[in-house]
C-alpha cells in the first residue's frame, strides 16, 4: 500500500471510533438512561477536562521519549478497552469516570494523528499543505460512516454505539504499529533549560502575540463547537414530544441529518489549499468565525417543518466551513510556524 493510502486508513478510523458515539451519547443518556441535563453535562465535560492536559503531555512524550505511532497505538487500544465497559455502567457518577478514562486515552490521539501524518509525509518528500487535506477528509468520511452505522443499526439510544467504537479502536491501535516509524527528535541540548528538558517549550508560543491570539480564539471556538456535539442529536430527537413532529424525518434520522455537517466538511477540507493561497490564513479564519455565527443562528430557529428543516440543513452545510477553516487551517498554521523540535507539543497545545 502507498504511504498516502495507509495514512488515509488511519484518518478514516481515527474519527470513526469517535463518531460512533460522540453525537449520540446525549440521546443515550437522556432517553435510554433518563438522566438529567446536569448529569449528562458533567459526563460530557470530560472531553474538555482531558483536553486540558493530555494532548500536551502526549505531545511532549512523542517529542522526547517514544515513537509517535507506538504511543498512538497504545492509546487507541486502551480507549477501546475502556469503551467495552460502558454497557455495564448504570449510574451517571460511574459513567463520568469511565468516559473520563476513555477521553484521557482518545483526545491526545487527534493531535498525534496530525503529527504522525505530517512526519511521514515530510519524510517521503510530500508537500504537506497540498497532500494532507485530501487525506484528512477521509477522517470526516469515517465520522459520517460511524454516525450512519449507529443510526441505521438502531444504536443511537443504546450501548451498542460504544461497542462499535471499541472494536474499531482496538483494530486501529494494532494497525498503527504497522505505520512508518516516527521517532522523537531527541535534539535537546545537555545545557538546555528546565522548560526545554521537560518539553514545555510549546507554551512559550504564548509570548508571541500572533500565536497567543490564535490559541485564545481556538478556546472560544472549541467551546462553541461542543454545544451541538453535546446536545444536537438530543435536541432534534426531542421534537418527538410534539405530536405534529413525532414521525418526522428529522426525529427518525436525526443522526443522519447531523452527518450533513461532516459531508460539508469533506468539501471544505478540499477547498482549504485554494482559500489559503487566495486569501491567506487570517482571512480564512475570519470566514470561519462568521460561519460559526450562521451555524448556531440557523440551528437555533430550526424545527421539523419544511422551513425549519431547511434552516437545519443549511446550518449543517455552513458547519463545514466553520469547522474546517479554523481547525484544519489552524493545524497547518501550527505546522508551518513552529520549530520541528516542539511540533508535536504545539499540536497538542492546539
Amino acid at each position: 500500500m502507498s504511504i498516502k493510502f495507509r495514512l488515509t486508513i488511519m484518518s478514516f478510523l481515527q474519527f470513526f471510533v469517535w463518531g460512533a458515539w460522540l453525537i449520540t451519547i446525549g440521546t443515550y443518556c437522556f432517553i435510554a438512561k433518563g438522566w438529567t441535563g446536569a448529569q449528562f453535562g458533567a459526563i460530557f465535560s470530560t472531553l474538555a477536562l482531558s483536553s486540558l492536559f493530555m494532548p500536551a503531555l502526549t505531545g511532549i512524550i512523542a517529542d522526547k521519549w517514544l515513537n509517535a505511532e507506538k504511543l498512538y497505538g497504545i492509546l487507541h487500544i486502551l480507549y477501546g478497552l475502556v469503551l467495552f465497559y460502558v454497557p455495564y455502567v448504570n449510574d451517571p457518577d460511574t459513567l463520568y469516570y469511565v468516559i473520563f478514562a476513555a477521553m484521557i486515552c482518545y483526545m491526545p490521539t487527534i493531535s498525534l494523528s496530525n503529527s504522525i501524518a505530517y512526519t511521514i509525509l515530510k519524510n517521503n518528500s510530500f508537500d504537506v499543505v497540498k497532500v494532507f487535506p485530501p487525506i484528512r477528509v477521509w477522517g470526516t468520511i469515517g465520522f459520517i460512516v460511524a454516525m450512519w452505522t449507529t443510526n441505521l443499526t438502531g444504536s443511537k439510544d443504546n450501548a451498542n454505539q460504544f461497542i462499535i467504537a471499541a472494536v474499531m479502536a482496538i483494530f486501529l491501535g494494532i494497525y498503527s504499529f504497522t505505520l512508518p516509524k516516527c521517532p522523537p527528535q531527541k535534539s535537546i541540548a545537555k545545557d538546555a533549560s528546565f522548560i526545554e528538558q521537560m518539553g514545555l517549550s510549546a507554551f512559550k508560543l504564548f509570548a508571541n502575540y500572533k500565536m497567543a491570539l490564535f490559541f485564545i480564539f481556538s478556546m472560544f471556538l472549541g467551546a462553541a463547537l461542543q454545544l451541538t456535539n453535546m446536545y444536537g442529536d438530543a435536541f432534534l430527537s426531542g421534537f418527538e414530544s410534539i405530536p405534529a413532529y413525532k414521525e418526522s424525518f428529522i426525529v427518525q434520522y436525526s443522526t443522519i441529518i447531523l452527518s450533513i455537517s461532516q459531508m460539508s466538511e469533506t468539501l471544505f477540507i478540499l477547498a482549504i489549499p485554494f482559500f489559503l493561497k487566495r486569501f491567506g490564513i487570517k482571512a480564512v479564519m475570519s470566514f470561519a468565525m462568521f460561519a460559526w455565527v450562521l451555524r448556531f443562528g440557523l440551528f437555533a430557529y430550526g424545527d421539523p417543518s419544511f422551513l425549519g428543516t431547511t434552516m437545519i440543513v443549511l446550518s449543517c452545510i455552513v458547519y463545514g466551513m466553520a469547522f474546517d477553516f479554523f481547525n484544519i487551517s489552524g493545524s497547518l498554521f501550527i505546522e508551518t510556524q513552529t520549530d520541528s523540535r516542539i511540533r508535536s507539543s504545539a499540536q497538542g497545545l492546539l
